[in-house]
């Protein structure tokens, strides 16, 4: 299958992103696409670790190590043992926002978890979903954290 069939998730270990993750999930089989899951290391974790006393500063094999933690747990949350086949999971430095936006560049749909709930006019978005609405190169799922669970019949 082409890169550009495949669906790419931003997983930040919140609840949030679980839930973003397993909406994409079901969207990712329904439509027999590879699902892509993107974690980011922002600068201001880098910027925050570096000014941690020398005895604690992780290096960035840590701070990757535990993206990937963080993304494994998320996994276990949306999909217990069933996790998707064609499931990749990948860790980039770089702002959110911007790594989710170039990543949509070959994607057929990029999926977000929304965080927004102060702020300006009581946001309803927060800014690396707003950002992604507005300059993804593919349609974007926002998705709020009650989505997708199981309704009772």
């Amino acid at each position: 299958m082409n890169a550009d069939q495949r669906i790419v998730v931003g997983v930040d270990g919140s609840d949030f992103s679980t839930t973003a993750l397993r909406l994409a999930g079901r969207m990712a089989g329904a439509l027999n696409a590879p699902l892509d899951v993107v974690t980011c290391l922002g600068t201001s974790d880098l910027f925050l670790a570096s000014h941690l006393p020398e005895e604690s500063s992780p290096t960035t094999t840590q701070l990757e190590e535990t993206a990937k933690r963080l993304v494994d747990e998320a996994l276990d949350r949306a999909f217990g043992g069933a996790v998707p086949e064609r499931l990749t999971r990948t860790v980039k430095f770089g702002s959110p926002a911007k790594v989710l936006v170039e990543d949509s560049r070959d994607a057929q749909l990029l999926v977000v978890g929304r965080r927004g709930r102060g702020g300006f006019l009581e946001q309803v978005m927060g800014s690396v979903s707003g950002a992604c609405v507005a300059h993804a190169h593919c349609p974007v799922l926002v998705v709020g954290e009650g989505a997708g669970k199981q309704q009772p019949s």
